[in-house]
């Protein structure tokens, strides 16, 4: 297998060409996690691409950002969920690959219709606990935005998943404090997200480094060795929205814009092929 690293390189790439080739999309959060999606599905998660809903003995990922859904599809498609060819439809008419995920496409890989900010971790939970009526001993991961966690749903899942010991949950938040109207420092502040997590009951895992890969993998892996102890675990991921494209780095304008053909070619040359493009 390729090292992660060039994986999320192409990843990156894949991303920046799926959303210039519609002129629509979300490439800064998308290129902000591509180090810790490609270490999930690379390397950290049990699963199969022959994808069935049930998945039983297999770990599931839940992606409740879905925004991101360039990330989330180049991904699955490089781990072999459908083609790679494929990648060149995204938002365009009668796609599978939807600006958001959804089910009713069948695409396989999505799980839930997800982009409605706010619901993935009260999904994450349900399935975890539905692993434990089932003596499944697999895990079950999300990923959320920081600015998510404004939405009020997120906390009473929250509540509810550390009264419930659900501690076969991994949710991870992308902390790049920015959203789609400005850094969240000023839209409004999360505050010591930290202080909050561990008074709800959870067990934190600080990843300062979210684009470097090493520092990924190692939060993954503490984050798994403090699963079925009686708490959910969360990993507070601190990331650059755009990373991998100097320009489009730490800046809540590429939050949902799509770079055009000058832009496109200045992100491509950082950005060298290593798996071989769509």
């Amino acid at each position: 297998m390729p090292a992660l690293k060039d994986i999320a390189t192409q990843i990156r790439r894949d991303i920046v060409r799926m959303v210039h080739g519609c002129a629509s999309g979300h490439p800064g959060g998308s290129l902000g996690c591509a180090d810790f999606l490609t270490a999930l599905y690379f390397q950290q998660m049990k699963h199969d691409p022959a994808f069935n809903m049930d998945a039983r003995g297999e770990d599931l990922f839940f992606l409740s950002n879905g925004h991101i859904s360039p990330l989330f599809y180049s991904t699955l498609a490089r781990a072999g969920y459908f083609d790679v060819k494929e990648l060149a439809t995204f938002r365009k008419l009668n796609s599978r690959l939807q600006g958001h995920p959804a089910t009713h496409e069948h695409l396989p890989g999505v799980r839930i219709a997800s982009g409605s900010l706010g619901q993935g971790m009260s999904v994450a939970i349900g399935a975890a606990l539905t692993k434990k009526l089932n003596n499944d001993p697999q895990l079950v991961y999300s990923l959320h935005g920081d600015g998510e966690l404004q939405e009020g749903q997120v906390w009473e899942a929250i509540m509810f998943a550390a009264h419930n010991k659900v501690d076969n949950l991994i949710s991870t938040i992308d902390w790049n404090g920015q959203q789609i109207d400005g850094p969240t420092s000023k839209v409004l502040s999360l505050g010591d997200l930290a202080a909050k997590f561990a008074a709800f009951g959870w067990e934190i895992v600080h990843l300062e480094k979210g684009n470097d890969m090493d520092e990924v993998v190692a939060a993954l892996d503490k984050a798994k060795s403090l699963t079925g102890k009686g708490k959910p675990v969360v990993i507070l991921m601190v990331t650059a929205m755009g990373s991998g494209v100097d320009f489009m780095e730490g800046s809540h304008e590429w939050h949902g814009i799509a770079p055009n053909d000058e832009q496109l070619a200045k992100a491509l040359a950082q950005l060298p092929e290593t798996l071989g493009d769509y």
